[in-house]
């Protein structure tokens, strides 16, 4: 098969890609490696940035979302048993978030692009980026217990943390920068309507809650726990006692329980691969980073890579200009560290340190009382939550 971009990845970036360049008349083709099923149920973040919600619009693909979505208006911070509210319109001009789960725009992109777009291949398993360095580039892959070839002009890796796209970054050229937070997160999805109207961050001595949503029936809430969780150490009872501690207030408000319906544990890492950019081939999205996701950034980041890479392939297709995609990596990067940085920020100032000491406490409570106290710290806070300019 021959195409001018070829995706590894069928998830939101790769998706999204696609639907950008076919609609700019870009042809292209995505390869995932799972089975439509299994893409369009894996339960992802569900917070999108004004810039992901004004993408998903370009690209046609938001009438559910405009529909179904969550506008939300500031966040919740709760500390020393006090709540603290962050107005995002008045901080930031007027932007705002939404809550539309990542399966549901999973499943508006599928349905259109089999509807009317570019080849979408499921079960059809990338092996190897060949030839890179090269003005035809190929994706080995196989489907259908054949192996198969994808030749093309841009390879674009959507593919995630474990694809193959970044391991054909030579090593010479590749620079990697992790830290992994001594913590986890245990988070449920349960059958029962959120206990508020936008998200509550916790912070407390027992550790960080988050209390998120998925719709008005369905809550999505989250707990701090060490490394190495096993779900069995937590059946339903404990969960809810616990996140009834982490939320409690000095004020009338109660946490509704309800049918715990999945469970998970996720770690906490923080990621950057340079360059994302190695001849023809290109990453976005967790192939070339990973954040925590007390910052809920994750999915925004890979939406911002696209956008830009979209503009970029469209532009040397039409003029064959290739000064946007020549400084498609650095554009990125740009912006990767600044969310790097806000979900570390984030993830240092709510979460119990397990090796910390009174001191951290008090820094914390210093930071949380500068953000509730200060409409410079606050605004600083709602900016980078809400989302920060795409480059020019």
């Amino acid at each position: 098969m021959r195409t001018t971009v070829g995706i590894i990845g069928g998830g939101p970036a790769g998706l999204l890609l696609a639907r950008l360049l076919h609609r700019a008349g870009v042809g292209c083709a995505v390869l995932e490696s799972r089975s439509r099923e299994y893409v369009e149920n894996r339960h992802r973040a569900g917070m999108l940035e004004q810039g992901t919600v004004d993408a998903l619009r370009e690209a046609r693909a938001a009438e559910r979302l405009d529909a179904e979505g969550l506008v939300h208006h500031g966040i919740e911070l709760r500390f020393e048993r006090e709540r603290h509210r962050i107005d995002f319109p008045g901080l930031t001009g007027g932007r705002n978030v939404t809550i539309y789960a990542q399966t549901e725009i999973v499943r508006d992109l599928v349905a259109l692009q089999l509807a009317d777009g570019p080849p979408l291949l499921f079960e059809a398993r990338a092996l190897a980026v060949e030839d890179a360095e090269g003005r035809r580039p190929v994706v080995r892959y196989v489907r259908g217990g054949r192996e198969e070839a994808l030749t093309c002009d841009w390879i674009v890796g959507c593919d995630g943390f474990h694809g193959v796209a970044r391991e054909a970054f030579p090593a010479a050229v590749s620079r990697t920068y992790a830290h992994d937070h001594p913590y986890a997160w245990l988070g449920i999805l349960a059958e029962v309507p959120p206990s508020c109207e936008e998200l509550i961050y916790a912070r407390g001595e027992r550790g960080f809650a988050l209390h998120s949503m998925r719709s008005p029936y369905v809550s999505r809430l989250y707990l701090q726990v060490p490394v190495g969780t096993e779900l069995e150490e937590w059946p339903d009872d404990r969960i809810w006692d616990e996140l009834d501690a982490r939320f409690a207030v000095d004020a009338d408000w109660h946490l509704r329980r309800g049918p715990v319906v999945s469970k998970s544990v996720t770690p906490m890492r923080s990621y950057v691969h340079e360059p994302m950019r190695h001849g023809r081939l290109l990453l976005a999205g967790d192939a070339a980073h990973i954040v925590p996701p007390t910052g809920a950034k994750g999915l925004n980041l890979a939406v911002s890579d696209v956008r830009v890479l979209a503009r970029a392939l469209t532009t040397w297709c039409s003029t064959g200009d290739s000064q946007l995609i020549d400084r498609y990596s650095e554009m990125c990067l740009a912006r990767v560290w600044q969310a790097t940085r806000f979900s570390y920020d984030m993830t240092r100032m709510l979460h119990a340190q397990p090796d910390g000491d009174a001191f951290d406490q008090r820094m914390q409570l210093a930071r949380l009382r500068r953000i509730t106290a200060s409409r410079h710290a606050a605004a600083e806070l709602a900016a980078n939550y809400t989302g920060l300019p795409l480059p020019e």
